[in-house]
């Protein structure tokens, strides 16, 4: 990782709004970040000696006068998301305007060749700023105390598998896949305008990005959302189970009730969650009766975030969450059993984790150019 240039507060401040901004003239500078033109023209000569800024054109007032535009330099550098999904990796390199500079989908058993991919289309000699891996599972940290890894057997094989492929000597950090998701409706989704929603992943897994004030709830254990642990079934007569839950309501055990119920005079039985709601899309009768009990199931479960969280919105999402199939019984079911919470399907869909993932290296990328920066004002 190349060396980070030390920048002085208001360098800082005004890279920092320039990555929001994507590019600007120096006035326009002046006021996002609130200082005066004699210190922003300061920095701005600061970032440029340093490559962070470059002149990218002009643009015309309304009195006939032209101002520089600027925008990010060569040196600002690039940050990398990974999404290790259940099926398959997807990655986005992106300049720290958010600039989409490279992307590779592959299978999950080829996650290492996706980051290579991905990493072999940056632009030469930028720096690689940061790097989130959103993983399907809690972090925590690893035995030598030198970093974040997945808590438990669920992720641990893929991340330690795509990890020989990160570059040396760049910061990485792990994030939940369901909160990733979460962040990209909260910005770029169905909950834009929204600071308080829940975001409901109904998929092979189960899981909720909680969302309060506009920002994530990661909990003490970072462990908030975590559905899949909620005690099931939980009656006199059976003892709930670890992750239970997430074993009646996953994708799975949709497949498994389908493959008992499944009529032989209704030819083959669908061998996947895609092929099951295709089906029912196309009004096959037992299709649809097993997406209407899988819709219920979402809406018990919808209830239970509603009654722990008030959130006020819930957003579906996942390979089977997200089906506008799904939405209207979910509805019907939690209006039964709660009070009255707004549901709707992801915007997003497949690709909200590593959305939301390339958000948060974003966010991280400018942290590490600008973190330092009052050390020389």
């Amino acid at each position: 990782m190349a060396e980070t240039p030390r920048l002085t507060e208001s360098a800082g401040a005004v890279f920092a709004v320039l990555t929001q901004a994507g590019s600007a003239t120096r006035p326009q500078l002046a006021s996002l970040a609130g200082l005066s033109k004699p210190t922003v023209s300061a920095a701005v000569a600061e970032l440029e000696g340093a490559g962070l800024a470059t002149h990218s054109g002009t643009a015309s007032s309304g009195t006939g006068r032209s101002a520089a535009v600027y925008g990010l330099g060569p040196a600002a550098g690039s940050v990398l998301a990974v999404d290790l999904g259940p099926a398959r990796t997807r990655v986005r390199a992106c300049a720290l305007d958010g600039t989409l500079l490279a992307e590779a989908d592959t299978p999950r058993t080829r996650a290492a060749d996706a980051v290579r991919e991905a990493l072999a289309a940056l632009p030469a000699g930028a720096p690689l700023r940061a790097i989130v891996v959103a993983v399907g599972d809690v972090t925590a940290p690893d035995r030598a105390g030198t970093g974040m890894r997945p808590a438990t057997a669920k992720a641990g094989p893929v991340f330690d598998a795509v990890s020989v492929a990160l570059p040396p000597g760049v910061p990485v950090h792990l994030e939940n896949n369901v909160n990733c998701a979460a962040l990209a409706e909260l910005h770029e989704g169905a909950a834009r305008g929204r600071h308080t929603f829940g975001y409901l992943r109904i998929g092979v897994g189960i899981g909720l990005g909680i969302v309060i004030g506009g920002h994530v709830l990661r909990g003490a254990n970072g462990a908030a959302g975590e559905l899949a642990r909620l005690p099931y079934p939980w009656d006199d007569d059976r003892e709930p189970r670890q992750e239970a839950l997430e074993a009646y309501v996953g994708s799975q055990a949709l497949l498994r009730r389908a493959a008992e119920a499944w009529p032989e005079t209704d030819g083959p039985c669908p061998r996947t969650a895609e092929r099951l709601f295709a089906l029912a899309a196309q009004g096959r009768e037992p299709a649809r009766a097993l997406v209407a009990r899988h819709a219920a199931d979402v809406g018990r479960l919808a209830a239970a975030v509603a009654a722990v969280l008030d959130p006020g919105l819930i957003v579906l999402g996942g390979s089977t969450g997200a089906d506008p199939q799904v939405l209207p019984g979910v509805r019907a079911e939690l209006g039964r059993l709660s009070w009255p919470t707004e549901v709707v399907s992801s915007q997003i869909g497949d690709l909200g984790t590593v959305v939301g993932a390339a958000r948060l290296a974003v966010a991280k990328g400018v942290q590490t150019v600008t973190e330092g920066a009052q050390a020389k004002d």
